[in-house]
């Protein structure tokens, strides 16, 4: 959220996210409003370098273009100072010397000259030979040109070079010649010895700037490398493009208000997957240890101050591997033996019910959006008044209407949900089933624990969750307003009350803390939705063999507006670029003139050959990418970089196992009769550019498993000192059999057997002090290799 804005009216606000100057993301439009609330979370994989993060707030305009108030910017670098917790930052201006983005490659050489009167000067060549990533100007590749200049305390000599049209990625390939004589220096010496004097006064200094024909040039950034650092050597490297040094100064800084922020980055150098071999072993035999606490899966669990951060990569690399299921029932069945008494089974944030929240966040994606999304999107678009607490009523509410429209929405969504087992993913009811048996081992006098084992995840920690936060499941694409969302609340109130019904052995209305839900439910029929509660729940935790949904119904993948080329011409002759909303499922590729209209055209998953991005020289647009088929390549272009990674990802994945994938393609396009990247001339011959990677075949679930384990590898040796001051209270336990004295520092670990948890920290020591040594290497090779400039 963001306060005290400028100017000091009510105004409508939206913030965009931005890797250096390319939008990736952007909120909702706040209305009339001073301090906007946004409460919007965005998660995405970075697919490029960048320099900075920045957070825009603008100021939406109907008949203008929209006013950019200020904005937040971060250094890379210092992304990790802020992450996993709230910051308040000040809106900065938005100044055009300081916004820049992209790079510059250059090669820089001295020679020694001797001029036709005999005397010696020194000669500075500068070779520019390409830029990469500049900035769109308007929504447009940019007409850039470069500047380069020798600049000292006397003098400023300057030299320009051709404008390259409608590109990001220029290639200039042009070099300069800069004299400095030095005749007075000159000596018998074999080399030519520069004044350090004069040197130290002396930079080259390339600047980048946007050709504006008819309007004034606009700048793109700089670079800046002192003679001095040449000496009489000669390198090339490429150069982060900077910021004016008098750009993004002003005085008036803490008059545009203050923006609040939540960020997490996490930045991992992922080895090899051979690297990880030990490591990941010991990880996926943590079921097999007994007892459980005694394995590294439950041990990293302990070790972390906040469990989430062990949870998610634990539970993504454990579902990679098929090795989730017997590992939540190992550490469900330690969870029940502290469990005392029926009714609070799996209430707590334990690590069993945390594995298995993140596992249905993970599986259920496509369950939630089959099952509640139709509904909570007639729920936001069209909402009715649903407000029963008497407090909170308006003047001219009526309450009876409003207990009408919200019995009718708490109908809607739970019929929804108890005729939706069908589509409940196999691995969730495989837990599921784990989880009714293992409680009603435990309680076995308790005939009801058996169903709020499963409904106390099912009904209180997915469907009413989902309900209440439909943006952070994706089923909506923004925190929906005030209204709504006290609309939303009340009714996953009552799913969870619903759901528990099937499960309560007392009197369910007396659970209720406020007086007008418990009148709200004397309107149910408590007997009819107990046994529809009861049926569902035996559904989800049942093993029996269902036909998996994907077979019934196609999966719905991904969906969005982009741009593709069109197929056939215009009257001019020449093929142009059309907005279209794309959609991917398990089936097929289409594309659509609007959202919810018929397709246009449709491509068969099966069909498809490859999945590749496209050189932005073939039509000198960024991000595009194409897919090939049967007929001639489908050329998209994304709206920005973590867009096109995404639809690539996502395309590629679900086509992963198509049988007559291709395994050479054209990284350009085919234009005027031949292909640009190889000069072929026939448009039929084989690609010139060996396909990209395989990727994982998996369509519902991405996981990297090599990069959870890099993660769960930081986490271990973030907490080195925990894992060996623990394996030395289990030495001291296992070689003192006495009562057992627990110092602080492990007091609140989990220690049933000392000798197996010993063994096992010492297994992980050794595996983290191993990829220790191997990251060392790395970055030593990496460090060697780096030359000044270079990024």
């Amino acid at each position: 959220d963001a306060k005290h804005l400028v100017p000091n009216k009510m105004r409508d606000f939206f913030c965009t996210i931005n890797l250096d100057q390319e939008e990736v993301f952007r909120t909702q439009v706040v209305e009339k409003s001073l301090s906007p609330y946004f409460g919007e979370e965005f998660y995405f994989e970075i697919p490029r370098t960048f320099q900075w993060l920045s957070f825009y707030i603008y100021d939406k305009s109907v008949l203008q273009k929209d006013l950019r108030i200020g904005k937040v910017s971060i250094k890379k670098e210092d992304l990790c100072n802020y992450t996993g917790k709230e910051n308040w930052f000040m809106l900065q201006p938005v100044d055009s010397n300081s916004e820049v983005q992209g790079k510059v490659h250059l090669e820089l050489k001295l020679n020694e000259l001797i001029t036709d009167n005999g005397s010696v000067c020194q000669q500075l060549v500068v070779h520019i030979k390409e830029c990469h990533g500049l900035p769109l100007i308007n929504g447009q590749n940019c007409d850039p040109y470069a500047t380069v200049s020798l600049v000292g305390p006397s003098r400023n000599d300057q030299k320009k070079t051709k404008v390259k049209k409608k590109t990001s990625n220029p290639q200039f390939n042009e070099t300069f010649y800069f004299e400095v004589t030095r005749s007075s220096s000159y000596t018998k010496k074999s080399q030519f010895q520069v004044e350090e004097e004069d040197i130290e006064k002396l930079e080259v200094r390339v600047d980048l700037w946007n050709n504006g024909n008819l309007v004034q040039d606009i700048f793109l950034g700089e670079i800046k490398v002192p003679v001095k650092v040449l000496r009489n050597d000669s390198f090339q490297a490429w150069y982060l493009l900077q910021p004016r040094e008098n750009g993004n100064k002003s005085s008036k800084t803490d008059d545009l208000g203050s923006l609040r922020l939540n960020i997490c980055y996490t930045e991992d150098c992922v080895l090899p997957s051979e690297y990880y071999t030990s490591l990941r072993n010991l990880l996926l035999k943590s079921s097999d240890v007994q007892p459980i606490s005694a394995s590294a899966g439950y041990i990293l669990s302990e070790v972390c101050r906040d469990k989430c951060d062990a949870v998610l990569p634990l539970v993504r690399l454990l579902l990679h591997h098929h090795k989730l299921v017997p590992f939540v029932a190992a550490v469900a069945e330690l969870d029940l033996k502290d469990t005392q008494e029926a009714n609070t089974v799996f209430r707590g944030n334990s690590l069993a019910t945390r594995c298995v929240d993140e596992m249905m966040k993970i599986v259920g994606k496509h369950y939630l959006k089959v099952t509640l999304k139709p509904v909570i999107d007639e729920i936001c678009e069209s909402p009715k008044p649903c407000e029963i607490d008497p407090i909170r009523l308006r003047e001219g509410d009526n309450v009876e209407i409003n207990m009408e429209n919200l019995r009718y929405y708490v109908d809607k969504v739970f019929r929804e949900i108890v005729r939706s087992s069908i589509s409940c993913p196999t691995l969730m009811c495989d837990v599921f089933y784990s989880l009714r048996h293992l409680a009603a081992k435990r309680f076995p006098n308790d005939p009801h624990v058996q169903y709020s084992a499963v409904s106390s995840f099912v009904f209180l920690r997915f469907f009413a969750v989902a309900v209440v936060s439909p943006h952070t499941f994706h089923l909506r694409p923004h925190h929906p307003d005030a209204q709504t969302s006290r609309t939303l609340t009340l009714i996953s109130k009552a799913i969870q009350t619903l759901g528990s019904w099937g499960s309560l052995t007392k009197s369910k209305l007396s659970s209720f803390k406020e007086t007008f839900m418990c009148e709200f439910f004397k309107t149910f029929q408590e007997e009819k939705f107990t046994e529809s509660v009861k049926k569902f729940l035996d559904d989800v935790s049942s093993t029996e063999c269902k036909e998996p949904s994907g077979l019934s119904e196609p999966v719905h993948l991904k969906e969005g507006e982009m741009y593709k080329r069109a197929q056939g011409r215009t009257r001019i002759g020449k093929k142009n670029f059309k907005k279209r909303w794309f959609c991917l499922t398990s089936r097929e590729f289409t594309y659509h003139k609007q959202q919810d209209k018929e397709p246009i055209f449709t491509i068969p998953i099966k069909n498809i050959l490859a999945v590749e991005k496209l050189d932005e020289s073939s039509f000198n647009k960024k991000n595009m990418f194409q897919v090939l088929h049967g007929e001639k390549p489908l050329y998209i272009q994304a709206n920005n970089c973590v867009e096109a990674s995404e639809w690539i990802e996502a395309l590629c994945r679900v086509t992963r196992c198509n049988q007559k994938r291709l395994n050479f393609y054209h990284p350009s396009a085919f234009l005027n009769g031949n292909w640009l990247c190889c000069k072929a001339t026939i448009e039929n011959t084989v690609g010139c550019a060996r396909c990209t990677a395989d990727v994982p075949a998996d369509t519902q679930i991405e996981i990297d498993g090599d990069r959870e384990t890099e993660r769960i590898y930081s986490l271990f040796t973030v907490n080195m000192s925990k894992l060996q001051k623990l394996e030395e209270a289990c030495g001291s336990i296992a070689v003192y059999q006495g009562p057992r004295k627990e110092p602080d520092d492990y007091s609140n670990f989990t220690i049933e057997d000392s000798v197996a948890t010993f063994h096992t920290l010492k297994q992980i020591i050794d595996a983290v002090e191993k990829l220790n040594e191997s990251h060392e290497k790395y970055q030593k090779k990496r460090s060697s290799s780096a030359k000044y400039g270079s990024e």
